[in-house]
């Protein structure tokens, strides 16, 4: 009977055993168990090689690149340029400052001799201020399908002399945005040192003060009847030091 009794409690234990292990194998092998066990997975515990530590910027639209401008066969050193526009209003001229702005006057002589500027308007008159030309659309917002980069050296004379009557500088859109566009200045006017100087007028000033006092469209002090640059013309300038 002992005998009996022990076998039976064997068995008992047996079939327990065996129903234990078949539940345990199933939670093993259950998708909700390995999803719980990926979920536990922290950062800390993650192995960096597999995180990303990249600090690359957010891209950006690029800025007009600036150009190397083309050479032009009257950059001799130490000698400036005289430049005159004729308009149908008379004559203006200026000389270039190539020791202070040589880049920005190789663009102007080279875009000159291209004849660029025959036959653009001056498209913005402002009296007491200035009068700004050079842009092949007339509105404000064409140039050469280029830019390139200011000159502004605080050590120039054109930089401590600033924005007198008679200068002509470079109009732009912000920083490093220069083409073709300029202006002449018709009065002495604190402007803030943003445009580069590359000249002034040395005959023909009172033709530039006539060009700003005509009747202009207020919203865009753009001239009523147009001033035409009818030609421009550049030659060296042998008086030059």
């Amino acid at each position: 009977m002992k005998n009996k009794t022990i076998i039976s409690v064997v068995l008992i234990l047996a079939f327990i055993g065996v129903i234990y292990f078949i539940r345990l194998e199933r939670k093993q092998n259950s998708p909700q168990d390995q999803s719980d066990s990926s979920a536990s997975t922290t950062p800390s515990n993650t192995d960096a090689s597999t995180q990303s530590t990249s600090t690359s910027p957010v891209p950006t639209v690029a800025a007009p690149s600036a150009v190397k401008i083309p050479a032009n066969d009257l950059t001799p050193k130490n000698l400036s340029h005289i430049v005159t526009i004729k308009t149908n209003m008379g004559d203006i001229s200026f000389e270039t400052f190539d020791a202070d702005a040589p880049n920005t006057v190789k663009n102007f002589v080279t875009l000159t001799n291209k004849g660029f500027y025959d036959g653009l308007i001056f498209h913005r008159v402002i009296p007491g201020f200035m009068i700004q030309g050079g842009d092949p659309l007339g509105t404000g917002v064409g140039g050469p399908g280029y830019a390139f980069d200011d000159e502004l050296n605080p050590s120039t004379d054109s930089y401590k002399t600033g924005y007198q009557k008679g200068v002509v500088a470079m109009a732009n859109a912000g920083p490093n945005t220069n083409g073709s566009q300029f202006f002449i200045m018709v009065d002495n006017y604190p402007l803030p040192y943003n445009y580069t100087i590359f000249g002034k007028v040395v005959a023909g000033q009172d033709v530039a003060d006539a060009i700003s006092n005509v009747a202009a469209d207020q919203s865009n002090n753009r001239p009523i009847s147009n001033v035409t640059m009818q030609k421009v013309t550049v030659t060296n300038n042998t008086d030059a030091k």
